[in-house]
Protein backbone atom coordinates (compact mmCIF):
# COMPACT_ATOMS: atom_id res chain seq x y z
CA UNK A 1 0.00 0.00 0.00
CA UNK A 2 2.54 2.25 1.14
CA UNK A 3 4.49 1.40 -2.24
CA UNK A 4 1.89 2.31 -4.57
CA UNK A 5 0.94 5.87 -2.59
CA UNK A 6 5.17 6.35 -3.22
CA UNK A 7 4.77 5.49 -6.89
CA UNK A 8 1.78 7.52 -7.40
CA UNK A 9 3.32 10.50 -5.45
CA UNK A 10 6.27 10.40 -7.09
CA UNK A 11 4.43 9.73 -11.15
CA UNK A 12 1.87 13.02 -10.43
CA UNK A 13 5.57 15.01 -9.37
CA UNK A 14 7.19 14.20 -11.94
CA UNK A 15 4.10 14.90 -14.29
CA UNK A 16 3.83 18.37 -12.54
CA UNK A 17 7.75 19.47 -13.14
CA UNK A 18 7.35 18.07 -16.57
CA UNK A 19 4.29 20.56 -17.03
CA UNK A 20 6.40 23.22 -14.98
CA UNK A 21 9.36 22.86 -17.69
CA UNK A 22 7.25 22.90 -20.36
CA UNK A 23 6.04 26.30 -19.09
CA UNK A 24 8.81 27.51 -18.77
CA UNK A 25 9.74 27.49 -22.21
CA UNK A 26 6.87 28.35 -24.13
CA UNK A 27 7.29 31.36 -21.52
CA UNK A 28 11.05 31.55 -22.90
CA UNK A 29 10.07 30.70 -26.71
CA UNK A 30 7.98 34.39 -26.84
CA UNK A 31 10.76 36.09 -24.98
CA UNK A 32 8.39 36.42 -21.84
CA UNK A 33 6.05 38.60 -23.35
CA UNK A 34 3.26 40.17 -21.57
CA UNK A 35 0.25 37.94 -20.89
CA UNK A 36 -1.62 35.44 -18.82
CA UNK A 37 -0.71 33.18 -17.16
CA UNK A 38 -2.78 30.42 -16.32
CA UNK A 39 -2.90 26.58 -15.77
CA UNK A 40 -6.20 26.29 -17.81
CA UNK A 41 -6.90 27.28 -21.64
CA UNK A 42 -9.07 29.96 -22.18
CA UNK A 43 -10.36 27.51 -25.04
CA UNK A 44 -10.74 24.75 -22.99
CA UNK A 45 -14.10 23.22 -22.26
CA UNK A 46 -13.40 22.92 -18.37
CA UNK A 47 -12.55 26.52 -18.59
CA UNK A 48 -15.65 27.08 -19.08
CA UNK A 49 -17.53 25.14 -16.97
CA UNK A 50 -16.11 24.98 -13.91
CA UNK A 51 -14.58 28.80 -13.94
CA UNK A 52 -16.91 31.15 -13.74
CA UNK A 53 -14.22 34.20 -12.17
CA UNK A 54 -11.20 34.49 -13.26
CA UNK A 55 -8.85 32.86 -10.52
CA UNK A 56 -4.85 34.07 -11.43
CA UNK A 57 -2.91 31.41 -11.68
CA UNK A 58 -5.80 29.10 -12.98
CA UNK A 59 -8.20 30.67 -15.49
CA UNK A 60 -9.23 34.02 -16.41
CA UNK A 61 -12.46 32.87 -16.54
CA UNK A 62 -15.17 32.09 -19.14
CA UNK A 63 -16.22 34.69 -21.39
CA UNK A 64 -13.54 36.80 -20.48
CA UNK A 65 -12.86 38.03 -24.04
CA UNK A 66 -16.20 39.83 -23.79
CA UNK A 67 -16.27 40.94 -20.46
CA UNK A 68 -12.69 42.58 -20.40
CA UNK A 69 -12.87 44.03 -24.15
CA UNK A 70 -9.86 46.08 -24.25
CA UNK A 71 -9.26 46.48 -21.17
CA UNK A 72 -6.74 43.72 -20.45
CA UNK A 73 -4.40 45.30 -23.13
CA UNK A 74 -4.36 48.55 -21.35
CA UNK A 75 -3.22 46.52 -18.39
CA UNK A 76 -0.28 44.90 -20.26
CA UNK A 77 0.31 47.96 -22.22
CA UNK A 78 0.70 46.05 -25.30
CA UNK A 79 -1.56 45.20 -28.43
CA UNK A 80 -0.66 41.48 -28.57
CA UNK A 81 -1.87 38.97 -25.59
CA UNK A 82 -4.26 37.70 -27.54
CA UNK A 83 -4.36 39.78 -30.21
CA UNK A 84 -5.85 43.06 -31.09
CA UNK A 85 -3.68 44.94 -33.70
CA UNK A 86 -5.09 45.41 -36.69
CA UNK A 87 -2.36 45.00 -38.88
CA UNK A 88 -1.16 41.95 -37.35
CA UNK A 89 -4.98 40.37 -37.61
CA UNK A 90 -4.80 41.34 -41.41
CA UNK A 91 -1.39 39.77 -41.74
CA UNK A 92 -2.79 36.36 -40.02
CA UNK A 93 -6.16 36.71 -41.87
CA UNK A 94 -4.23 37.13 -45.37
CA UNK A 95 -1.92 34.06 -44.81
CA UNK A 96 -4.43 31.42 -44.46
CA UNK A 97 -1.39 28.52 -44.67
CA UNK A 98 0.80 30.06 -42.01
CA UNK A 99 -2.22 30.36 -39.72
CA UNK A 100 -5.25 28.31 -40.36
CA UNK A 101 -8.11 27.38 -38.48
CA UNK A 102 -7.80 24.72 -35.80
CA UNK A 103 -10.58 22.46 -36.51
CA UNK A 104 -10.42 20.37 -33.85
CA UNK A 105 -12.07 23.36 -31.62
CA UNK A 106 -14.77 23.03 -34.17
CA UNK A 107 -15.86 18.80 -33.85
CA UNK A 108 -19.06 19.64 -32.29
CA UNK A 109 -20.62 21.84 -35.35
CA UNK A 110 -19.54 18.40 -37.55
CA UNK A 111 -22.50 17.09 -35.83
CA UNK A 112 -24.64 16.96 -39.26
CA UNK A 113 -21.34 15.90 -40.93
CA UNK A 114 -17.92 17.66 -42.30
CA UNK A 115 -18.51 21.37 -43.83
CA UNK A 116 -17.06 24.15 -44.62
CA UNK A 117 -16.92 25.96 -41.01
CA UNK A 118 -14.96 22.58 -39.01
CA UNK A 119 -12.55 21.75 -42.50
CA UNK A 120 -8.92 23.41 -43.39
CA UNK A 121 -6.67 22.71 -46.77
CA UNK A 122 -8.00 20.93 -49.76
CA UNK A 123 -10.82 19.56 -47.99
CA UNK A 124 -12.03 23.54 -47.44
CA UNK A 125 -11.63 24.78 -50.39
CA UNK A 126 -13.56 22.14 -52.11
CA UNK A 127 -16.81 22.94 -49.94
CA UNK A 128 -16.19 27.00 -50.87
CA UNK A 129 -16.38 25.98 -54.28
CA UNK A 130 -19.55 24.78 -53.92
CA UNK A 131 -21.11 26.97 -51.13
CA UNK A 132 -19.22 30.32 -52.66
CA UNK A 133 -21.81 30.82 -55.55
CA UNK A 134 -25.09 30.74 -53.87
CA UNK A 135 -23.51 33.81 -52.27
CA UNK A 136 -24.38 35.95 -55.27
CA UNK A 137 -25.99 38.89 -56.04
CA UNK A 138 -29.55 37.09 -57.33
CA UNK A 139 -29.54 35.63 -54.19
CA UNK A 140 -28.77 38.56 -52.23
CA UNK A 141 -31.53 40.38 -53.66
CA UNK A 142 -34.14 37.16 -53.13
CA UNK A 143 -33.19 38.01 -49.72
CA UNK A 144 -34.37 41.35 -49.64
CA UNK A 145 -37.92 40.66 -51.85
CA UNK A 146 -38.51 37.45 -49.10
CA UNK A 147 -37.51 39.17 -45.82
CA UNK A 148 -41.29 41.08 -45.66
CA UNK A 149 -42.68 37.33 -45.54
CA UNK A 150 -39.93 35.41 -43.80
CA UNK A 151 -40.38 38.38 -41.42
CA UNK A 152 -43.66 37.01 -40.17
CA UNK A 153 -42.90 33.50 -40.38
CA UNK A 154 -40.00 33.86 -37.99
CA UNK A 155 -42.51 35.83 -35.69
CA UNK A 156 -44.88 32.60 -35.37
CA UNK A 157 -41.70 30.67 -34.52
CA UNK A 158 -40.34 32.56 -31.75
CA UNK A 159 -44.04 33.19 -30.24
CA UNK A 160 -44.37 29.26 -30.36
CA UNK A 161 -41.09 28.64 -28.42
CA UNK A 162 -40.95 32.02 -25.95
CA UNK A 163 -44.94 32.25 -25.29
CA UNK A 164 -46.87 30.86 -22.63
CA UNK A 165 -49.58 28.25 -23.33
CA UNK A 166 -52.34 30.85 -23.60
CA UNK A 167 -50.95 31.71 -26.92
CA UNK A 168 -52.16 28.55 -28.24
CA UNK A 169 -55.79 29.40 -27.49
CA UNK A 170 -55.90 32.22 -30.19
CA UNK A 171 -52.75 31.43 -33.14
CA UNK A 172 -53.89 30.61 -36.65
CA UNK A 173 -53.96 26.62 -36.62
CA UNK A 174 -51.60 26.56 -40.11
CA UNK A 175 -49.12 28.70 -38.15
CA UNK A 176 -49.24 26.95 -35.17
CA UNK A 177 -48.28 23.82 -37.22
CA UNK A 178 -45.90 25.42 -38.88
CA UNK A 179 -44.19 26.79 -35.40
CA UNK A 180 -44.37 23.37 -33.52
CA UNK A 181 -42.44 21.79 -36.86
CA UNK A 182 -39.90 24.52 -36.52
CA UNK A 183 -39.83 23.68 -32.29
CA UNK A 184 -39.78 19.93 -32.71
CA UNK A 185 -36.24 20.53 -35.52
CA UNK A 186 -35.08 22.58 -33.09
CA UNK A 187 -34.50 20.26 -30.48
CA UNK A 188 -31.89 18.56 -32.53
CA UNK A 189 -29.26 20.97 -31.47
CA UNK A 190 -29.57 20.29 -27.71
CA UNK A 191 -28.35 17.39 -25.84
CA UNK A 192 -29.68 14.05 -26.22
CA UNK A 193 -30.06 13.17 -22.75
CA UNK A 194 -32.40 16.05 -22.03
CA UNK A 195 -35.00 15.22 -24.90
CA UNK A 196 -35.15 11.78 -25.60
CA UNK A 197 -36.44 12.11 -28.58
CA UNK A 198 -33.78 13.11 -30.14
CA UNK A 199 -32.91 10.18 -32.39
CA UNK A 200 -36.06 10.07 -33.60
CA UNK A 201 -36.28 13.52 -34.89
CA UNK A 202 -32.77 13.59 -36.29
CA UNK A 203 -33.76 9.99 -38.27
CA UNK A 204 -37.07 12.42 -39.55
CA UNK A 205 -34.74 15.55 -40.13
CA UNK A 206 -33.14 13.23 -42.62
CA UNK A 207 -36.32 12.09 -44.37
CA UNK A 208 -37.55 15.31 -44.60
CA UNK A 209 -33.82 16.15 -46.30
CA UNK A 210 -33.89 13.51 -48.79
CA UNK A 211 -37.32 13.89 -49.81
CA UNK A 212 -36.41 17.59 -50.53
CA UNK A 213 -33.41 16.20 -53.01
CA UNK A 214 -35.53 13.58 -54.13
CA UNK A 215 -38.30 16.33 -54.92
CA UNK A 216 -36.00 18.64 -56.70
CA UNK A 217 -33.64 15.88 -58.96
CA UNK A 218 -37.03 14.08 -60.12
CA UNK A 219 -38.49 17.08 -61.12
CA UNK A 220 -39.78 17.53 -64.63
CA UNK A 221 -38.98 20.87 -65.47
CA UNK A 222 -35.52 22.37 -64.03
CA UNK A 223 -35.62 25.98 -62.92
CA UNK A 224 -33.14 28.14 -62.32
CA UNK A 225 -32.56 28.58 -58.66
CA UNK A 226 -29.60 30.76 -57.10
CA UNK A 227 -30.33 28.99 -53.36
CA UNK A 228 -27.72 27.44 -51.59
CA UNK A 229 -29.29 24.03 -51.84
CA UNK A 230 -29.32 24.11 -56.16
CA UNK A 231 -25.57 24.80 -55.34
CA UNK A 232 -25.12 21.80 -53.22
CA UNK A 233 -27.76 19.37 -55.61
CA UNK A 234 -25.66 20.29 -58.65
CA UNK A 235 -22.30 19.79 -57.33
CA UNK A 236 -23.93 16.36 -55.77
CA UNK A 237 -24.30 15.51 -59.88
CA UNK A 238 -21.88 16.87 -61.54
CA UNK A 239 -18.06 16.20 -61.22
CA UNK A 240 -15.98 18.70 -59.33
CA UNK A 241 -12.05 19.77 -60.38
CA UNK A 242 -10.45 16.31 -59.04
CA UNK A 243 -12.94 16.34 -55.63
CA UNK A 244 -15.19 13.84 -57.12
CA UNK A 245 -18.80 14.22 -56.27
CA UNK A 246 -20.97 14.83 -53.32
CA UNK A 247 -21.46 11.99 -51.30
CA UNK A 248 -25.90 12.03 -49.60
CA UNK A 249 -24.20 12.50 -46.13
CA UNK A 250 -21.94 15.66 -47.43
CA UNK A 251 -24.73 16.81 -49.47
CA UNK A 252 -27.17 16.14 -46.35
CA UNK A 253 -24.48 17.54 -43.72
CA UNK A 254 -23.51 20.91 -45.01
CA UNK A 255 -26.49 23.15 -45.19
CA UNK A 256 -27.28 22.86 -41.49
CA UNK A 257 -23.63 24.65 -40.69
CA UNK A 258 -22.40 26.36 -44.22
CA UNK A 259 -21.69 29.43 -43.10
CA UNK A 260 -18.09 30.55 -41.64
CA UNK A 261 -17.56 30.98 -38.03
CA UNK A 262 -18.48 35.43 -38.19
CA UNK A 263 -21.66 33.91 -37.99
CA UNK A 264 -23.83 34.19 -41.53
CA UNK A 265 -26.88 32.98 -41.31
CA UNK A 266 -30.27 32.63 -42.74
CA UNK A 267 -29.60 29.56 -45.24
CA UNK A 268 -33.37 28.91 -46.03
CA UNK A 269 -32.73 25.44 -48.02
CA UNK A 270 -33.63 23.59 -45.07
CA UNK A 271 -35.95 23.83 -42.04
CA UNK A 272 -33.48 23.44 -39.87
CA UNK A 273 -31.19 26.11 -40.56
CA UNK A 274 -34.08 28.73 -39.66
CA UNK A 275 -32.07 28.16 -36.30
CA UNK A 276 -28.93 29.72 -37.83
CA UNK A 277 -31.09 32.28 -39.30
CA UNK A 278 -32.95 32.93 -35.62
CA UNK A 279 -29.35 32.94 -34.18
CA UNK A 280 -27.40 35.47 -35.78
CA UNK A 281 -29.53 37.94 -37.22
CA UNK A 282 -32.22 37.78 -34.42
CA UNK A 283 -29.55 38.66 -31.96
CA UNK A 284 -27.62 41.20 -33.86
CA UNK A 285 -31.20 43.06 -34.04
CA UNK A 286 -32.31 42.20 -31.00
CA UNK A 287 -28.47 44.48 -30.06
CA UNK A 288 -29.70 47.08 -32.68
CA UNK A 289 -33.40 47.41 -31.67
CA UNK A 290 -32.15 48.10 -28.06
CA UNK A 291 -29.64 50.77 -28.69
CA UNK A 292 -32.20 52.55 -30.68
CA UNK A 293 -34.20 52.03 -27.80
CA UNK A 294 -31.52 53.42 -25.37
CA UNK A 295 -30.67 56.50 -27.63
CA UNK A 296 -33.28 57.68 -28.98
CA UNK A 297 -32.03 60.78 -30.90
CA UNK A 298 -30.22 58.10 -32.85
CA UNK A 299 -33.06 56.23 -33.96
CA UNK A 300 -34.92 59.67 -34.87
CA UNK A 301 -32.15 60.34 -37.39
CA UNK A 302 -32.52 57.09 -38.35
CA UNK A 303 -35.95 57.03 -38.95
CA UNK A 304 -35.58 60.90 -40.68
CA UNK A 305 -33.23 58.97 -43.02
CA UNK A 306 -35.62 55.85 -44.22
CA UNK A 307 -38.25 58.76 -44.96
CA UNK A 308 -35.82 60.48 -47.08
CA UNK A 309 -35.10 57.73 -48.99
CA UNK A 310 -38.39 56.35 -49.17
CA UNK A 311 -40.32 59.40 -49.88
CA UNK A 312 -43.66 58.03 -50.99
CA UNK A 313 -44.10 55.74 -47.90
CA UNK A 314 -43.43 52.86 -49.90
CA UNK A 315 -41.83 49.40 -48.98
CA UNK A 316 -37.56 49.74 -49.77
CA UNK A 317 -36.04 47.73 -52.60
CA UNK A 318 -33.06 45.91 -52.71
CA UNK A 319 -31.81 48.61 -55.68
CA UNK A 320 -32.57 51.08 -52.44
CA UNK A 321 -29.78 49.50 -49.99
CA UNK A 322 -26.35 51.57 -51.53
CA UNK A 323 -28.80 54.72 -50.25
CA UNK A 324 -29.71 53.21 -47.08
CA UNK A 325 -26.72 54.58 -45.50
CA UNK A 326 -27.52 55.14 -41.97
CA UNK A 327 -28.98 51.72 -41.94
CA UNK A 328 -26.15 50.35 -42.81
CA UNK A 329 -24.22 52.81 -40.27
CA UNK A 330 -26.25 51.53 -37.45
CA UNK A 331 -26.42 48.04 -38.21
CA UNK A 332 -22.12 48.46 -38.62
CA UNK A 333 -22.27 50.14 -35.19
CA UNK A 334 -24.27 47.56 -33.55
CA UNK A 335 -21.70 44.69 -34.88
CA UNK A 336 -18.66 46.39 -33.88
CA UNK A 337 -19.89 46.71 -30.24
CA UNK A 338 -21.43 43.47 -30.16
CA UNK A 339 -19.95 40.69 -32.62
CA UNK A 340 -21.72 37.61 -32.91
CA UNK A 341 -18.43 36.07 -32.25
CA UNK A 342 -15.77 37.88 -30.00
CA UNK A 343 -12.97 35.51 -30.82
CA UNK A 344 -11.20 33.47 -33.53
CA UNK A 345 -8.82 31.06 -33.13
CA UNK A 346 -6.03 30.21 -35.28
CA UNK A 347 -2.66 28.18 -34.81
CA UNK A 348 0.48 29.16 -36.11
CA UNK A 349 1.90 26.46 -38.65
CA UNK A 350 5.53 27.38 -38.69
CA UNK A 351 8.36 29.53 -36.24
CA UNK A 352 7.16 33.85 -37.00
CA UNK A 353 6.97 36.60 -35.66
CA UNK A 354 4.17 39.41 -35.54
CA UNK A 355 4.97 42.97 -35.03
CA UNK A 356 2.92 45.69 -32.69
CA UNK A 357 3.41 48.60 -30.53
CA UNK A 358 3.08 49.14 -26.93
CA UNK A 359 1.55 51.65 -25.06
CA UNK A 360 4.52 54.01 -25.42
CA UNK A 361 4.20 53.70 -29.02
CA UNK A 362 7.74 51.54 -29.32
CA UNK A 363 8.18 48.56 -31.73
CA UNK A 364 7.14 45.22 -29.86
CA UNK A 365 8.58 41.79 -32.38
CA UNK A 366 6.42 39.23 -30.61
CA UNK A 367 7.82 35.78 -31.24
CA UNK A 368 5.12 33.12 -32.53
CA UNK A 369 6.85 29.72 -32.06
CA UNK A 370 5.16 26.81 -34.18
CA UNK A 371 2.10 24.87 -33.03
CA UNK A 372 1.18 28.73 -30.87
CA UNK A 373 -1.98 28.90 -30.47
CA UNK A 374 -3.37 32.49 -31.23
CA UNK A 375 -6.95 34.42 -30.79
CA UNK A 376 -8.16 37.41 -33.14
CA UNK A 377 -10.00 39.11 -29.95
CA UNK A 378 -12.64 41.07 -31.96
CA UNK A 379 -13.92 42.19 -28.99
CA UNK A 380 -10.71 43.80 -28.30
CA UNK A 381 -9.84 45.02 -31.64
CA UNK A 382 -13.17 46.73 -31.72
CA UNK A 383 -13.21 48.29 -28.66
CA UNK A 384 -9.73 49.82 -28.90
CA UNK A 385 -9.46 53.01 -28.33
CA UNK A 386 -6.32 53.77 -31.06
CA UNK A 387 -8.71 53.13 -33.32
CA UNK A 388 -11.83 53.56 -31.98
CA UNK A 389 -12.98 56.97 -30.67
CA UNK A 390 -15.41 56.81 -27.45
CA UNK A 391 -15.49 53.20 -27.78
CA UNK A 392 -17.84 52.71 -25.38
CA UNK A 393 -20.76 55.32 -27.54
CA UNK A 394 -23.01 53.98 -29.61
CA UNK A 395 -21.98 56.32 -32.93
CA UNK A 396 -23.43 55.59 -36.13
CA UNK A 397 -22.15 58.26 -37.61
CA UNK A 398 -18.66 56.88 -37.32
CA UNK A 399 -19.51 55.04 -39.98
CA UNK A 400 -20.80 57.34 -43.00
CA UNK A 401 -17.12 59.05 -43.25
CA UNK A 402 -13.35 57.00 -43.55
CA UNK A 403 -13.26 54.18 -40.65
CA UNK A 404 -10.66 51.49 -40.24
CA UNK A 405 -11.78 48.79 -41.81
CA UNK A 406 -8.70 46.62 -40.62
CA UNK A 407 -9.89 47.29 -37.09
CA UNK A 408 -13.62 46.17 -38.06
CA UNK A 409 -13.85 41.89 -37.82
CA UNK A 410 -17.20 40.98 -37.16
CA UNK A 411 -16.75 38.84 -40.34
CA UNK A 412 -13.26 38.15 -39.94
CA UNK A 413 -10.89 38.44 -42.87
CA UNK A 414 -9.00 37.14 -45.65
CA UNK A 415 -9.41 33.94 -47.42
CA UNK A 416 -11.38 32.41 -44.64
CA UNK A 417 -13.80 35.46 -43.63
CA UNK A 418 -17.52 35.06 -44.09
CA UNK A 419 -18.82 34.16 -47.22
CA UNK A 420 -22.49 35.54 -47.08
CA UNK A 421 -21.33 38.86 -45.23
CA UNK A 422 -23.54 40.30 -48.17
CA UNK A 423 -25.94 37.91 -47.73
CA UNK A 424 -26.14 38.87 -44.21
CA UNK A 425 -25.69 42.62 -43.99
CA UNK A 426 -28.62 42.16 -46.94
CA UNK A 427 -30.99 40.48 -44.54
CA UNK A 428 -30.15 42.28 -41.49
CA UNK A 429 -30.76 45.70 -43.13
CA UNK A 430 -33.90 44.77 -44.59
CA UNK A 431 -35.58 44.15 -41.62
CA UNK A 432 -34.20 47.03 -39.51
CA UNK A 433 -35.25 49.60 -42.35
CA UNK A 434 -38.72 47.75 -42.48
CA UNK A 435 -39.11 47.73 -38.77
CA UNK A 436 -38.21 51.63 -37.86
CA UNK A 437 -39.90 52.82 -40.74
CA UNK A 438 -43.26 51.67 -39.23
CA UNK A 439 -42.33 51.71 -35.25
CA UNK A 440 -41.02 53.29 -32.88
CA UNK A 441 -38.54 51.55 -30.11
CA UNK A 442 -38.94 52.29 -26.36
CA UNK A 443 -37.39 50.77 -23.52
CA UNK A 444 -40.42 49.43 -21.44
CA UNK A 445 -41.27 51.16 -18.60
CA UNK A 446 -40.58 49.44 -14.87
CA UNK A 447 -41.25 50.82 -11.27
CA UNK A 448 -38.21 48.68 -10.17
CA UNK A 449 -35.97 50.59 -12.52
CA UNK A 450 -37.12 54.13 -12.25
CA UNK A 451 -34.06 55.60 -9.83
CA UNK A 452 -31.52 54.08 -12.38
CA UNK A 453 -28.93 56.28 -14.39
CA UNK A 454 -28.42 55.80 -17.83
CA UNK A 455 -25.65 54.02 -17.57
CA UNK A 456 -27.13 51.75 -15.64
CA UNK A 457 -30.17 51.54 -18.22
CA UNK A 458 -27.63 50.67 -20.44
CA UNK A 459 -25.80 47.71 -18.67
CA UNK A 460 -28.71 46.27 -17.51
CA UNK A 461 -30.54 46.36 -21.27
CA UNK A 462 -27.09 45.38 -23.17
CA UNK A 463 -26.36 42.17 -21.08
CA UNK A 464 -24.81 39.77 -23.14
CA UNK A 465 -24.32 35.87 -22.56
CA UNK A 466 -21.63 33.49 -24.43
CA UNK A 467 -23.90 31.00 -26.97
CA UNK A 468 -22.94 29.82 -30.01
CA UNK A 469 -22.65 33.28 -30.97
CA UNK A 470 -23.31 36.82 -28.37
CA UNK A 471 -26.20 36.06 -27.25
CA UNK A 472 -28.64 38.79 -25.58
CA UNK A 473 -29.77 38.12 -21.89
CA UNK A 474 -33.41 40.07 -21.63
CA UNK A 475 -34.41 43.31 -23.83
CA UNK A 476 -37.99 44.33 -22.34
CA UNK A 477 -38.33 46.88 -25.47
CA UNK A 478 -41.91 48.73 -26.77
CA UNK A 479 -42.91 48.42 -30.49
CA UNK A 480 -45.39 51.06 -31.15
CA UNK A 481 -46.56 51.74 -34.66
CA UNK A 482 -45.70 55.26 -35.80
Amino acid sequence: MATTFLVTSITLLLVALKKYLDYREAVKSVQNHPGFRTLFSSFGVLNQILFRVPIPGVSVGSFRHWRAKHADFEYFGVDIISHVNPAAAKEITAHRARFPKPVEYYGALSFFGRNIVASEGEEWKRYRKVTAPAFSEPNNKLVWDETDSLHHVSTDIVLKILCPDWFLQYAPIKRLNTCKLAYDELEVFLPQLLFIRAEADTKRLKKFMLDMVASRRNAEKKEDRYDLFSSLLDASEDEMDGGGKLTDRELLGWPSHCYDATHTDGLRTQGISSYSYLQTTAHTLCFTFALLAIYQEEQEILYQHIKSVLTDDRLPKYEDMNKLTQSTAVFYETLRMYPPVTEIPKVSAEDTALTTQNSAGETVIVPIPQGTSITLHVAGVHYNPRYWDDPTAFKPARFLSDWPRDAFLPFSGGARACLGRRFFETEGIAILTMLISKYKIEIKDEPEFAAESFEEKKARILQGRQGLTLTPVHMPLVFKRR
